[in-house]
Formats: structure tokens, C-alpha cells, sequence
């Protein structure tokens, strides 16, 4: 039998097996990564990487984790069972096949959590992405959006804190941030110790940016737990000219 009859006929009982454990979508099965995972079983090479190219095509397609283990699981029995008739079971699964396609699944629905979420659940700021979305807002609102808006960036300095200290440190300053830029403007977080606002140019954003850096000290100076948190770095960045720059730009500062 040639390399391509054996890689269809894997194909095919694969297929078999994993519609009747109950794949809900027929139509969505084929992929070129199941390919992939074929061409490596069969070419006894390592199967890693198309297993996790293959966890991520499941997850861009909309097939959920237990879906998509089930699926792996026809595959394994058919590779291990060469009856015609197999009974896919994920808890036979090898720990590493599992273990590859789950990280892929996990890389795409992690990813799509983000971009998704609007709010960042510790500190009540919104995310990074729904800021993006809100640049681009400013961007189609105005064609001179670096006159008209800045952004206002805070950085703790966190390097000799533990993982606690620095969730209650972001999490008083955040609260600094809500009590100085109170009139609606976007707050968000940009990383674990960094965080931004998008504010309108005016007279008084000089005077806020002061009393922000004061009153971030003082919330971080009034809780002993978070001692070992450094200062609070608070500046103004100018918006660069186009919205794909600012993306980039909250990019580089989240780091």
C-alpha cells in the first residue's frame, strides 16, 4: 500500500470513529491539520506540532475542548485497534497526544478570551482590548486625534514584590486612577503593572497627572502589604498618527 492510500485509508476510519462516538458537525471534520496529524502518524515522526496545529484549528472552528478530545480519542483507538468497529475512551488517551492538542485548543480560546473580555476581573479596569477599541473610535471620530486626546500611563515597580503584594498594589492604584479621571474617560489595564487612560488635552490634564501620582503614593503608602512595591512612574504619551501605531504602542507599554 503507498503512503498516500494508507494516509486516506487513516483518514477514513478516523473519520468513521469519531462521527459515530457523536461529532456533531460532519462538515467541519476535514481539515488540512488532520492531514498533517496522518502524514506524521504514519511517517513515524513526531506527531507533537500537528497535534497542536490540529487543537488549534478544532478551537478556530468552534469545536469545544471535550469535542475535540473525543476526536483524538477515535484517532488513538483507530491507530491501536484495527477492527473495523472502535470504541473511542479520552481517559485512554496517551498523556502527551493529550497534553499537545489541548495546548493548542487552549492557545486560540485564551487568546479569544482576551480580545473578547471588556473588563479586567481584579482590578475593574477595562482591558487592553476594549482600549484598542476605543482608540479606534477616537481615530474615525477625529483626524487629528494627537492633538486632541493623550494617554496617561501608570507603572508599578514591582520587581521586589510577590505575586500578592502586586495584585493589592494594582489594585489600589486602579482605585487612585478612578478617583482622579472620574468624567467618563476609558480606563484600562495594560499588563500586570501597567495601566492607561485615554483622556481628552485640556488645562487641567497636567494638574490631574500630578494629583494622580500624589494619590497613588498615598494608597500604596497606607497598606503595609505591599511595602516592597516600588513607586508609581505616572506620565503622559502623546498618541502617534494612526490607530495601528497606538496598537502597537499599548503593546509595547503592557510589557
Amino acid at each position: 500500500m503507498g503512503v498516500a492510500q494508507a494516509e486516506r485509508l487513516l483518514k477514513s476510519r478516523w473519520r468513521t470513529a469519531t462521527m459515530a462516538a457523536g461529532w456533531a458537525f460532519p462538515a467541519d471534520w476535514p481539515l488540512a491539520e488532520v492531514d498533517e496529524v496522518c502524514a506524521a502518524v504514519l511517517g513515524n515522526a513526531d506527531p507533537g506540532d500537528a497535534l497542536v496545529r490540529l487543537g488549534r484549528a478544532r478551537a478556530e472552528a468552534g469545536a469545544g475542548l471535550s469535542e475535540t478530545l473525543l476526536d483524538l480519542a477515535a484517532l488513538h483507538a483507530v491507530l491501536t485497534d484495527a477492527s473495523h468497529i472502535v470504541s473511542p475512551d479520552v481517559d485512554a488517551l496517551p498523556s502527551r497526544m493529550l497534553r499537545m492538542t489541548a495546548l493548542g485548543w487552549a492557545d486560540v480560546v485564551t487568546k479569544q478570551a482576551g480580545d473578547c473580555a471588556a473588563e479586567d476581573a481584579l482590578t475593574g479596569l477595562a482591558t487592553a482590548a476594549y482600549l484598542r477599541t476605543r482608540l479606534g473610535e477616537v481615530y474615525r471620530e477625529t483626524p487629528v486625534a494627537p492633538l486632541d486626546y493623550a494617554l496617561v500611563l501608570l507603572r508599578l515597580d514591582v520587581h521586589r514584590a510577590s505575586g500578592w503584594s502586586r495584585v493589592v498594589a494594582m489594585t489600589l492604584v486602579s482605585d487612585a486612577l478612578r478617583t482622579v479621571f472620574d468624567g467618563g474617560e476609558t480606563l484600562a489595564t495594560l499588563g500586570p503593572c501597567v495601566a492607561a487612560v485615554l483622556v481628552r488635552r485640556d488645562e487641567l490634564l497636567a494638574r490631574r497627572v500630578s494629583n494622580l501620582r500624589v494619590l497613588a503614593a498615598d494608597r500604596l503608602a497606607d497598606d503595609p502589604s505591599v511595602r516592597p512595591v516600588g513607586p508609581a512612574k505616572v506620565w503622559t504619551e502623546r498618541l502617534p498618527d494612526t490607530h495601528a501605531e497606538a496598537c502597537a504602542l499599548l503593546s509595547s507599554l503592557g510589557r
